[in-house]
């Protein structure tokens, strides 16, 4: 009974918020709520809510200052450099393009959210592909997987997602795993690479001074700097500017002078500090150093490097203020979903659901596959995370896999970094909100993008995975 119980419950969550009946947050709460009363254990639904909570304390913590620290760095102009120079070595070639459109990316993925991330790519990258008439849907499949595998970070989503299951470290789950995803990332850049080579191949040899249209046209800028993550192509700043002739006599050609306000961010934005410069960038690689290193847990590290980052930056209280509110509708959304999810896990481990359907489950996976769960997961993560959102791939199935891996003697760790290889074709699943920006913002229809983006991001899942079991880290 429980069995079928639990399954149900699973599947009424996952079909509520896939319908956008009701919000993951939502969704969380009641639906096991409702289930508890229906398994006779309503009495205990407090004690299992706050177990739950004392637990989940920790990764709330770390996304809620991670999102306040990477948003105050991009406000201060940490990452502007990093856009003007990539759009410096992107000139006019188009192989150039597309390879720094996935650097691009890949860094300002640092920040964890995937629609600040998709609104500074395409404001940068989309004047330079429309004045080249180079493909979109490249542009928009780069950035998407680029974002994918960056998006493991452990204030990106999945691997807290995969923690707060689990009830695991997320630097556990992620620090191991970071040779596989940097194997992920390469396979990203070299897919750019040869994506590249073919738009410089049907296109040429190009320069900035034959492809400039003498009228008007309208260019994407101005969008990120910390906008909020509703964003969409249609509430994009937009602005028009008269087309002229470049300064460019060769197909490495730079920008011309005119053109230097295609940089993504705002470039006279009030919350710049450039006299801070290089103290926001060695206290950046000293942050993800001591991650790395794990001198401290994670939440403490960015608890600190928020609190200094703020206290230096603007020392003004109603400054702080400010910026603290300028982040805080992501910083709401995140951490409210992770104590949300307190109660869905609760319930679920509480009632000893999760305990029956990993027996049923481990029952009916053949002998021979046992062992071998984790890659078990990694492969069903894959079309999984693409057909259903994160929410209810790590909340609803991850915790049934890790309890019949641990019947076979397979680690809840060893699942959970399994767990995360789908992400670089998660990230363009219909059911993300972030890739409605991407494809807005880039005039790129959802299908065409679709079409061109699952083939490869599926085979860089498959990469991930792959150098995941050969490193021995799944």
């Amino acid at each position: 009974m429980l069995t079928i119980l639990g399954f149900t419950m699973i599947a009424t969550f996952l079909v509520l918020i896939m319908v956008k009946k009701m919000s993951p947050i939502a969704a969380l709460v009641l639906i096991p709520a409702l289930f508890c009363v229906f398994v006779g254990k309503g009495a205990k639904l407090g004690d299992y809510v706050i177990d739950g909570v004392t637990s989940l304390a920790p990764t709330a913590a770390m996304l809620m200052f991670a999102i306040v620290y990477f948003g105050v760095m991009i406000d201060v102009g940490l990452f502007d450099p990093i856009v003007r120079g990539i759009l410096k070595f992107c000139k006019a070639d188009p192989l150039r393009i597309v390879v720094g459109t996935a650097l691009l990316a890949a860094i300002v993925s640092l920040d964890g959210d995937g629609s600040t991330t998709f609104m500074i790519t395409v404001s940068a990258m989309y004047p330079l592909y429309k004045r080249l008439k180079m493909s979109l849907v490249v542009m928009t499949g780069v950035a998407a997987m680029a974002n994918g595998v960056m998006n493991t970070l452990p204030w990106g989503g999945p691997t807290a997602r995969a923690a707060t299951a689990l009830k695991l470290d997320a630097s556990d789950i992620f620090v191991p795993m970071i040779p596989a995803l940097a194997v992920g990332l390469l396979a990203v850049l070299a897919l750019s690479y040869v994506l590249g080579r073919r738009e410089r191949k049907r296109l040429g040899v190009l320069t900035l001074d034959e492809v400039l249209e003498p009228d008007t046209e309208t260019v994407l800028v101005g969008a990120g700097a910390g906008a909020g993550a509703g964003a969409s192509g249609d509430g994009a700043k937009k602005a028009t500017r008269a087309g002229g002739s470049g300064s460019g006599t060769d197909a490495d050609a730079e920008l011309p002078e005119e053109d230097d306000d295609f940089k993504g961010l705002d470039p006279h934005r009030a919350t710049l500090r450039p006299k801070l410069y290089w103290f926001n960038a060695l206290l950046t690689v000293t942050l993800l150093t001591a991650m790395i290193m794990e001198w401290l847990p994670i939440p403490v590290l960015f608890l600190l490097g928020a609190a200094l980052a703020l206290t230096v930056n603007f020392p003004h209280m109603p400054d702080q203020k400010a910026r603290l509110g300028a982040h805080a509708e992501n910083v709401l959304n995140v951490s409210g979903m992770v104590f949300a999810a307190a109660v869905f896990t609760g319930v679920l481990q509480g009632t000893g659901m999760v305990d029956h359907m990993s027996k049923w489950l481990v029952s009916n996976i053949p002998a021979g596959m046992g062992p071998h769960m984790a890659f078990v997961t990694g492969v069903l993560s894959i079309p999984l995370t693409y057909f259903m959102s994160n929410d209810g791939f790590y909340f609803g199935v991850l915790p049934v896999l890790a309890e019949a891996g641990q019947a076979h003697g397979v680690s809840s760790l060893e699942i959970a970094r399994a767990s995360l290889v789908g992400q670089p074709l998660h990230m363009s699943s219909p059911l993300v909100p972030a890739v409605y920006v991407l494809v807005g913002m880039a005039k790129v229809e959802f299908g065409d993008h679709t079409r061109f983006v699952v083939k490869w991001a599926a085979l860089t899942s498959v990469v991930v995975l792959g150098a995941g079991i050969l490193f021995g880290i799944i």
